[in-house]
C-alpha cells in the first residue's frame, strides 16, 4: 500500500464506501477532507496514510 493517498471523487454513497474500503485495509485518515463544489456536486479529498510500524 502507498504511504500516502488522496481519494477524490462526488461526495456519494459510492466515495463514503470506497474511503470505508481504505480504512478497513488499514489505512488512517489524515487530517480533515477538502471539500469543493464544481457547479453541480460536491467534490471530497480524502488524505489517508499507511500507519508507520513501530
Amino acid at each position: 500500500m502507498p504511504v500516502y493517498r488522496i481519494l477524490t471523487g462526488p461526495d456519494d454513497a459510492s466515495f463514503c464506501q470506497r474511503v470505508s474500503e481504505a480504512t478497513g485495509l488499514g489505512d488512517e485518515l489524515h487530517e480533515g477532507p477538502a471539500v469543493t463544489f464544481n457547479g453541480e456536486s460536491v467534490i471530497v479529498a480524502r488524505a489517508l496514510v499507511w500507519p508507520a510500524r513501530s
